[in-house]
């Protein structure tokens, strides 16, 4: 059966939240065609049993063999979705799945590729979660220029053929308004309602920091040099390269003039900047793209599913 519209849900370890959000999304998209993708990661309590007991026939039950995390998890999700727009949602009762139907109508009625919600009212810590999320959304815009005030929400409805092309891998679900724009993508945001965590814990943390701000290094890369990666290490290679080579002059008139260079600080700082910037930003930015070919050019995928299961009426 042809869908319009498919859910996709990440859950890891949301047993109680499972039957509330599966009765909060029919009754939110009466009217409309869909399916809901639920997404299992590997949970390790009775999350699987609780979507056994309420299956039908608009669920589609996802089962991956290991906790991947929350990209993979979505991939997964993205990838077996039918529906000809996609909507992400977290499996936490804190997005609303009611705010889905305005911003599929807003999708369609202005023709955008990508709506992301904005969490006007956050229900979260202040300390732990608001004021980290708006410093890193905030560098996030500076430094992408993509204008989206809530990376960090997960409710979003995409059309299918942006979508399927996110190329989401690592940890990188919380940068698709990037990856969206650089496949050319339109993208608008609307205010979404956000609830408070009433069951099971949150999986966020003050660790994920770095990992956020590594995964930016690599968004911006991809957002202004991934086509022209000359126009980034050019200009480091050859300031690196000619500063090395004044230094390089400097010692070599000092050992002509017979004084003792060996040894000095001066000549490893020469040899280093010859070296350091072709070496290690090369290294880098080599397996990165070895790592995108492999994934991509061979269409692997970063998960492996054991099982998919489609309810019946």
């Amino acid at each position: 059966m042809a869908v319009e519209l498919s859910v996709v849900v990440t859950l890891y370890n949301e047993e109680d939240n499972v039957a509330p959000l599966l009765k909060k999304i029919h009754e939110s998209l009466t009217g409309l065609s869909y399916e809901v993708m639920l997404v299992d990661d590997g949970s390790t309590d009775a999350t699987v049993s609780r979507i056994r007991e309420n299956m039908h026939e608009r669920i589609v039950l996802v089962l991956l063999n290991n906790n991947y995390g929350q990209t993979a998890a979505m991939a997964a999700g993205i990838d077996q979705a039918s529906g000809n727009f996609i909507a992400t949602i977290d499996g936490d009762l804190q997005n609303d799945p009611s705010d889905i139907p305005v911003m599929l109508e807003k999708l369609k009625a202005e023709n955008w590729d990508v709506v992301a919600g904005n969490r006007k009212n956050r229900k979260d810590g202040l300390f732990f979660r608001k004021i980290p999320s708006k410093i890193a959304n905030a560098m996030i815009r500076q430094l992408s220029n993509v204008h989206i005030h809530d990376y960090g929400c997960t409710l979003k409805v995409f059309r299918k053929e942006i979508a399927k092309n996110l190329g989401l891998y690592g940890e990188l679900h919380r940068f698709i308004p990037i990856l969206a724009v650089i496949q050319g993508g339109k993208i608008t945001q609307v205010d979404v309602k956000h609830h408070p965590r009433i069951h099971g814990k949150s999986k966020y943390g003050m660790g994920r920091t770095l990992k956020v701000m590594s995964d930016l290094v690599l968004m911006v890369f991809f957002k202004k040099y991934f086509k022209r990666p000359i126009h980034f290490f050019g200009p480091l290679g050859i300031f690196s390269f000619l500063t090395g080579t004044a230094i390089s002059l400097y010692l070599l008139v000092l050992k002509i003039l017979g004084h003792d260079i060996w040894g000095r600080p001066v000549l490893i700082l020469s040899i280093t900047l010859l070296l350091a910037g072709i070496q290690f930003l090369t290294f880098g930015i080599i397996a990165e793209l070895i790592m995108r070919t492999y994934y991509e050019s061979q269409q692997k995928q970063t998960y492996t599913i054991r099982e998919v299961i489609r309810g019946t009426a």
